[in-house]
């Protein structure tokens, strides 16, 4: 049996009920913690809230060789724990796929997730969102230009972007080293982005959420991880007062 964990935004306490008691009946728990992570705790706090050893996996031990986890599944209830909810990620749908072609049991505890978070810290519409794209660290010259395709093609149709900003071991990016990516991005595809919002720790009480131009973004102090952007088309009436009482726009 594999159970797909959703473990919320924020801290130990975002984790639902139902949830908390698989973790805890569970043979074996693995925490996948490159797409999301929770920012307000540790794994070693989870460890012991959980009352269960956790063991990390890397992208490689999820996407390319996951048979330590499916081999388990075969013969044990393993939780396979991720940070927001399980299934938003593309990497978790092709893990449960896995484990039915080899007639593994799967299941999902839902959880809340930042795709539907920002909608209520932002106060844009839900249905007003086109596809998502991440924004990874340049590498030496190598410079993703992908987010700059997503983008230009909600504008045109007026749809906002959701911007995933990368997560690595060592750092996690910001809302301003992303707003100045996606500047330099702009600016070599021929288009400006006039109007960025920032939500920083979404499900924290010290959350942060601010609007306005690239200077403004670049000036304000998001604090701590874990930060995420978006990129507004055209704003309804409501959308745009939600922002000028919540977020400074």
């Amino acid at each position: 049996m594999l159970t797909f964990i959703g473990l919320g935004l924020y801290d130990l306490a975002d984790i639902s009920v139902k949830g908390l008691e698989c973790i805890r009946k569970a043979d074996y728990v693995f925490l996948e913690s490159y797409t999301s992570r929770l920012s307000g705790t540790s794994v070693d706090e989870m460890a012991e809230y959980y009352g269960h050893e956790i063991r990390i996996l890397s992208r490689e031990e999820v996407e390319v060789d996951p048979e330590p986890v499916l081999g388990l599944a075969e013969e044990f209830h393993v939780a396979f724990l991720t940070g927001g909810d399980p299934m938003v990620s593309t990497t978790h749908i092709d893990l449960r796929m896995r484990a039915s072609r080899r007639g593994i049991a799967t299941n999902i505890i839902h959880a809340s997730s930042i795709s539907t978070a920002v909608c209520g810290l932002s106060g844009l519409q839900n249905y007003r969102f086109g596809k998502s794209c991440s924004l990874p660290y340049p590498h030496r010259s190598w410079m993703p230009l992908t987010p700059a395709g997503v983008i230009c093609a909600n504008r045109e149709r007026d749809l906002h972007t959701l911007v995933y900003l990368d997560i690595r071991e060592d750092r996690c990016m910001t809302i301003p080293e992303a707003v100045d990516l996606l500047e330099n991005l702009s600016g070599k595809s021929g288009f400006s982005l006039p109007l960025y919002v920032g939500v920083a720790r979404a499900g924290s009480e010290s959350s942060v959420v601010a609007a306005g131009d690239a200077g403004r973004m670049k000036e304000i102090d998001f604090g701590p991880p874990l930060h995420i952007l978006i990129v507004p088309a055209s704003l309804h009436v409501m959308e745009r007062e939600y922002l000028e009482m919540f977020a400074g726009l």
